[in-house]
């Protein structure tokens, strides 16, 4: 028996039995996933990932614990959850990736090309990142934490297995003595050096790390969606077994409660700050990965009756809960970590973003009276597979949005050379002054960008193609009526509460502590994201068939005649439904401006 055919030809007659072919270009189909449970994992894997282990205790630390926790709940509720949905319906209606979804309206591509810049370099530094990861799981396996004595050569400088307080002496900074953790990742991991004096060489063992990382994640995504489906399966089940037996540890520590008090009691008084609210806004875009366009690549390889509200659901509030409950691992353990130093605020144990990871939470695996070395194992897998599926989802959206564009290049070679593009980006931030590089980047590059873009994407979908259009769609597709608070949100609340945010951000914007022409550079890359808005949409605009400039530009903002579901007999059924509700509209119009705007979310 003849294998199915992987491509569908325009022309084709069937007629006794016999398929005659008439000439016509050939469109690849597009891969699906194995099973729903595999694309609900994956999104799993992708969505609980750096965001949730990384990011968020770090910045619900800096933000004061519970006065964090308010905004970044109502942020969730709000806008996290509807744009999560909103684009895992949208991705799974037209089997698109993040760049060619805005066939809905082409004048917005820019969109889709500067979250898939956003991703090229928050891909950049998220696999350098695992390396330093893997590096301390390999050193984890030692007879005894390498970090928990002092070197010989450093100086003011306390055992991080030391059970005590020995900054006693006073309280100037001179007094100051550091513990060996930090200083085994500042001189043994890193190598820190000032950005001023250059980047450096990166340190060997690391890039063979980063190396690893990469075959690993390359060896995943080769066969695509299919190999990627199957590794799902453990990426996103067995952290949860370390989670839970990390939480049980944590729990049972002297002092872990009074840090996760600190962490779960609300300050009401945080809900006037601009500044913790922004940082509510930015925390739900990596915790939840949305916006960056991961979801809607990952949702355009879904078969298209996949009931994607209850996937959306299901994911959104595992996300939130996996967030709480490490919150309450790492609370619980610089609990630990202030009550046996003696120190009255957990604020003062750190105050930067890798060293909650890399610094405090060693130094408090190295004080652990018993099996030191197995919990830090636990906690450094748990990170490097979490780790490897944030990276999947991040890959897999940029490799979309190139399969899109070439559609018969072969996947295995879009990501050979996506992974040694990328692997030789990774490399820079292994260097002495690469974390001040990372934090450039991550800045400029990825949460301003991803900030701004993100209105626009909300402004796109609610208001140029219209909520009103995608309820109708989703209801296409599902079956399903979409609420008045999904319109809601979509409309006005979401798209409302990320322009405030994206103005404060601007206004209350403070230079990063490096170099000037750093934060120069970071600009310019915040601009070259952004002015692929202007530059698509002139494109758009210029390349419409019709003469008048006018009818151009109001055709560069409809969907294209191949906008619709992937399946040509679907996208008829779809089209005539259009067309009919065209012809109502048509006679009875709205003859007032502002019905006509309630129209597109209302209607």
């Amino acid at each position: 028996m003849e294998s199915t055919p992987k491509t569908i030809a325009k022309g084709l007659t069937h007629t006794n039995c016999v398929t005659i072919a008439i000439a016509a270009p050939t469109t690849p189909v597009r891969e699906k996933w194995t099973s729903n449970i595999e694309f609900t994992l994956s999104c799993i894997a992708y969505s609980v990932g750096f965001g949730n282990i990384w990011m968020f205790p770090y910045t619900a630390l800096d933000n004061g614990g519970g006065a964090f926790l308010i905004p970044y709940l109502v942020v969730l509720f709000v806008i996290g959850r509807p744009l999560y949905y909103l684009e895992m319906a949208m991705g799974q209606f037209c089997s698109r990736g993040c760049v060619k979804i805005y066939d809905m309206a082409p004048a917005m591509r820019g969109v889709g090309i500067g979250q898939t810049v956003a991703m090229v370099v928050a891909m950049s530094y998220y696999t350098p990142v695992l390396a330093i990861t893997l590096r301390y799981l390999v050193l984890s396996f030692s007879s005894e934490l390498p970090w928990s004595k002092c070197d010989h050569s450093w100086s003011r400088c306390i055992d991080s297995d030391f059970r005590g307080y020995a900054n006693t002496t006073g309280s100037l900074s001179e007094d100051r003595r550091n513990v060996s953790a930090e200083l085994y990742f500042t001189h043994t991991i890193m190598h820190r050096a000032p950005l001023a004096d250059g980047l450096g060489w990166p340190d060997g063992e690391l890039v063979l790390c980063l190396l690893v990382s990469w075959l690993i994640l390359v060896v995943i995504l080769i066969k695509g969606v299919r190999s990627t489906g199957k590794a799902a399966y453990f990426l996103a089940i067995f952290p949860y077994v370390i989670i839970f037996i990390l939480l049980a540890h944590s729990l049972s520590l002297e002092g872990s409660l009074e840090g996760i008090k600190f962490f779960l009691t609300p300050k009401w008084e945080s809900l006037f700050s601009g500044k913790v609210w922004m940082e509510a806004v930015t925390q739900c875009f990596f915790s939840l990965s949305i916006c960056f366009g991961g979801i809607i690549a990952y949702s355009s390889f879904n078969n298209f009756s996949n009931n994607v509200y209850r996937d959306a659901m299901i994911i959104s509030w595992l996300d939130t809960f996996t967030s709480i409950i490490v919150g309450c691992i790492v609370f619980g353990v610089l609990g630990n970590l202030a009550h046996v130093t003696h120190r009255n605020s957990i604020q003062d144990i750190v105050r930067e973003g890798p060293g909650l990871t890399f610094m405090a939470y060693p130094d408090a695996i190295a004080k652990f009276e018993y099996f030191p070395q197995l919990f830090s194992v636990l906690f450094f897998l748990m990170f490097f597979i979490v780790g490897i599926g944030s990276n999947l989802g991040a890959i897999t959206s940029v490799i979309t949005a190139i399969h899109d564009r070439c559609p018969t290049i072969p996947n295995w070679k879009i990501v050979i050379c996506v992974s040694v593009s990328m692997f030789g980006a990774g490399v820079i931030y292994l260097a002495p002054c690469g974390l001040d590089l990372l934090d450039v980047m991550d800045t400029y590059g990825a949460k301003y960008v991803t900030l701004t873009l993100a209105l626009f994407e909300i402004v796109t979908f609610a208001w140029i193609y219209g909520a009103d259009r995608v309820c109708r769609d989703i209801k296409f597709m599902l079956q399903i009526e979409t609420g008045l608070f999904w319109r809601v949100c979509w409309g006005f609340l979401a798209p409302g509460m990320v322009a405030v945010i994206l103005v404060l951000s601007f206004v209350e914007y403070v230079p990063l502590n490096v170099p000037s022409q750093y934060n120069v550079a970071g600009w310019i890359l915040y601009t070259f994201a952004i002015l692929q808005l202007p530059l698509w949409a002139v494109y758009a605009v210029m390349t419409q068939d019709e003469k008048d400039f006018r009818t151009k530009l109001r055709a560069a903002f409809q969907p294209t005649k191949t906008w619709g579901p992937e399946n040509e007999a679907t996208r008829d059924q779809y089209n005539q439904l259009k067309c009919t509700r065209s012809r109502f509209r048509a006679a009875t119009p709205a003859r007032h401006r502002i019905r006509r705007l309630c129209n597109k979310i209302f209607d």
